[in-house]
């Protein structure tokens, strides 16, 4: 009503206006009217924001954005953590779906999703979109929730762009260019990158085994150095064409390749507990890897009757492609005994093409009908090829330990409907999407063909409810699904390392999560804070199952756990602490619990930890910029014991030499706590795993951006998926 009456004023005033306009004597002629330079208004891009279904992070101010990945810069975003190896959790739960503007890729499902963050350019993103309780029209998929990476885009009319060169230590460099040609109806834009890493890991392993054969306690130890380093090129390309005041189309392409070396040194030794050690082995590999990431899109808009009323449709393909090679030279010093020589093929190809329809009704007063359909096919082969090498020969004789191939596909098929609308004070979302998968499996070794099929209702709900002119309360409730890595479905017993057997487990359910939030946030003149609470309900989740089989060899599994939670209060803070002070924090107060009796563990157990973000920003002057961020993620359970916490710092400066260059240095883990350890306690097995990531990385560079403002509006949300 009051909206209604404030336009009925602004009605009656122009009419008043217009009355009197029309009554006035002509205006004398006056002297002619100059041109007026272009006014640009330029806005700051506030760092977070709540929406009905989400929450979204700018990322431009944060300054690893320069020379770093995708995997460094999402460990700064509140909710989320990123070990190591770039494998991501949101809340605890590793289950997470990336999408790059909005939409799944082949680069990001299987075995090569962290690899992909860790060479995906930080310098290509606009902003983070965190969904811990999806709506309906995301996929199902992602029992933790769904994370959106939305890249930058040029909105200036003519040309513009960027370049950078950052160089690093240990002979590490970043060079990118990007560039945007605006015109009217036709939008292009690409990029080319080029990235040059280096990686080294140490690994140990201390292990304490009762012999299931023999019952004897039998203690081992592993340790492992390994050295990477990857040349890693990328292009893309993009296009938007308006046809007419109704119709678009739009296209685009990507591709990123990697190639290097990798070398590791392996040694293994094992004896009686408290006794001499009666085994001592060393194993070295000389590797050779190869990746490529590609991807095509094709979209068409047509606007339809009502105003804003649009259809979509959308058509994407994606693929991953991995080869891997390794020759491996063993030697035994205790007992003695001659050297061994074998080698090691591995390679998959990953393939997703999906087609989406998607229609969207505004309606009045803020009411808004969304309905949609898509179709997913994935088609995924797996080869490993092992063979062992006659030392004086040079021939090699294929392994069956360890050669294998394995082939997946699955058609998701999905529809959804949501609907938002006011209800008093309350803006409401309602949603529900039925989704139905059928996935078939074949081990070509021994033509053992396998598959599973599932269907289900997957609702989402959410509240928004304004408290006064600062303050918004919010509810989200939704249903997920985490349906099995391809990978993990192969049966076949790998070998590759003799000491540390794997096996997949082809009769693995789908994991079934209901998630639950209340958040309450609020901004002042200064600073703005945000406190959620969560609630996480958890079957058949799938985890690892590590059993000894021998004195020195354990073999790894996956099973499902039938029940698990999780429920905390995460909060977040950003402001301003004076003048040239800035800071952003945030702390997530956990508790999980684990009951893994069926798996014959200890029952059930439960930990309560505090993990923990911040980042401060401070500028003495108006061209420089030093950060400073600090993230803990704190201890959690595993079925079979836990994984210790792991700190990071990382810092930053910035000087702005010029308008349109900037010089940036950047360190991150300045002091290499990117250490994963994990305790594993079963009745035979105590072991002691321990990921040392000698992460220490850094950078100087400088940032050169050309082109005009234009008329492009300022930067904003976009907040379509």
């Amino acid at each position: 009503m009051r909206r209604l009456a404030g336009f009925a004023t602004l009605l009656a005033l122009s009419a008043t206006a217009t009355a009197r306009a029309a009554e006035a004597p002509p205006a004398k002629p006056s002297a002619p009217i100059k041109s007026v330079d272009e006014v640009v208004v330029t806005a700051e891009t506030p760092p977070t924001q709540t929406l009905i279904d989400r929450k979204v992070y700018s990322v431009a101010g944060d300054l690893q954005a320069t020379s770093g990945s995708a995997a460094e810069l999402l460990n700064n975003v509140p909710s989320v953590s990123v070990d190591a190896d770039g494998n991501v959790s949101l809340r605890g739960d590793g289950n997470v779906t990336i999408l790059v503007d909005g939409k799944p890729s082949a680069q990001f499902t299987g075995p090569s999703r962290g690899l992909s963050l860790q060479q995906f350019s930080a310098s290509d993103i606009e902003r983070v979109e965190v969904l811990t309780t999806p709506p309906a029209q995301f996929k199902a998929e992602g029992s933790g929730g769904v994370i959106n990476i939305v890249t930058k885009k040029t909105r200036r009319t003519g040309l513009s762009g960027n370049a950078q060169l950052s160089l690093g230590d240990q002979r590490r460099f970043v060079a990118g260019a990007s560039g945007a040609y605006n015109n009217g109806p036709l939008k292009l834009s690409g990029g080319l990158g080029l990235r040059q890493d280096a990686r080294e890991r140490i690994t140990s392993d201390d292990r304490l085994v009762t012999d299931p054969v023999t019952s004897a306690l039998v203690a081992s130890a592993q340790t492992l150095d390994q050295r990477q380093r990857h040349l890693v090129p990328s292009v893309k390309a993009a296009a938007d064409y308006d046809l007419n005041d109704r119709q678009s189309i739009g296209a685009s392409f990507s591709h990123r390749e990697q190639v290097g070396s990798r070398r590791f040194e392996q040694q293994d030794s094992s004896g009686p507990a408290g006794g001499a050690v009666n085994g001592v082995s060393e194993r070295d590999d000389t590797g050779h890897d190869w990746s490529a990431d590609t991807g095509e899109g094709l979209r068409f808009d047509q606007k339809l009757w009502r105003p804003k009323e649009t259809l979509s449709l959308g058509l994407q393909h994606s693929a991953d492609h991995e080869r891997e090679t390794n020759a491996y030279r063993n030697t035994f010093t205790l007992p003695a005994t001659p050297a061994t020589f074998d080698s090691l093929r591995l390679g998959h190809d990953l393939l997703k093409t999906e087609f989406s329809a998607d229609y969207d009704l505004p309606l009045a007063a803020d009411h808004e009908l969304k309905l949609g359909y898509d179709l997913e096919d994935d088609r995924n082969a797996f080869d490993t090829a092992g063979a062992n090498i006659d030392p004086v020969s040079g021939l090699a004789t294929d392994n069956p330990n360890i050669t294998n191939h394995f082939r997946y596909r699955q058609r998701v098929s999905a529809a959804y409907g949501e609907y938002q609308t006011p209800v008093g004070s309350w803006q409401v979302q309602v949603g529900v999407r039925v989704e139905a998968a059928d996935a078939k499996t074949l081990q070509v070794s021994g033509n053992i063909p396998g598959g599973r099929s599932d269907s289900g209702a997957y609702p989402s709900l959410h509240f928004t409810h304004e408290l006064g002119e600062m303050g918004k309360l919010s509810v989200g409730v939704s249903r997920r699904l985490t349906r099995p890595d391809p990978e993990i479905l192969n049966p076949f017993t790998d070998h590759q390392d003799t000491h540390n057997l794997r096996a997949g487990n082809p009769n693995l359910a789908p994991q079934d999560t209901w998630s639950y939030e209340v958040g309450y946030n609020a901004a002042a003149k200064a600073a703005s804070y945000a406190v959620t609470a969560y609630y996480r309900s958890n079957r058949n989740s799938v985890t690892d199952i590590v059993k000894p089989i021998s004195d020195d060899v354990v073999l790894t599994t996956k099973a499902n756990l039938p029940k698990s939670r999780s429920a905390g209060v995460e909060l977040t803070a950003n402001g301003r602490l004076g003048h040239g002070l800035s800071f952003n924090l945030s702390g997530d107060l956990f508790n999980a619990q684990i009951d893994s009796t069926a798996l014959g563990g200890a029952g059930l157990t439960s930990t309560t930890g505090l993990n923990l973000k911040a980042n401060l920003d401070w500028r003495p002057t108006d061209i420089d910029t030093a950060q400073i961020s600090v993230s803990r993620q704190d201890k959690r359970l595993t079925p079979q014991g836990s994984v210790a916490a792991i700190n990071l710092v990382n810092v930053g400066y910035k000087r702005q030499l010029r308008p349109d260059l900037a010089a940036v240095i950047t360190v991150t883990d300045l002091f290499e706590g990117q250490k994963f350890r994990r305790l594993t306690t079963t009745t035979g097995l105590r072991d002691i795993y321990l990921r040392d990531q000698l992460g220490r990385i850094a950078f100087a560079g400088l940032v050169y951006t050309f082109g005009g403002p234009g008329k492009g509006k300022a930067n904003s949300f976009d907040y379509q998926p």
